[in-house]
């Protein structure tokens, strides 16, 4: 049972983990898109951030159900018998 639980907790930091780092490298590519497409059209500026701003909420949604998955997991762990 405790390596159950301990490879549940390995299993959840390696998830959060990966999560943030793909979400950091995301939002970091994302922003240089906007940066450059702002700067050669300065007109389209609300069109694009509007478009940036609802994928970040879509991508923020996703990651409220990654937490809500990792909290299932550690304290309604369906593997412990």
């Amino acid at each position: 049972m405790e390596m159950v639980l301990s490879s549940t907790a390995l299993c959840i930091g390696i998830m959060l983990g990966l999560a943030f780092l793909g979400l950091g490298i995301g939002v970091g590519l994302l922003g240089g898109r906007v940066a450059e497409a702002v700067g050669r059209n300065p007109e389209t500026k609300n069109d694009v951030v509007h478009s940036v701003m609802t994928i970040l909420i879509i991508t923020s949604v996703f990651l409220l159900f990654l937490f809500a998955f990792c909290f299932f997991l550690l304290f309604f762990n369906p593997l412990i018998v």
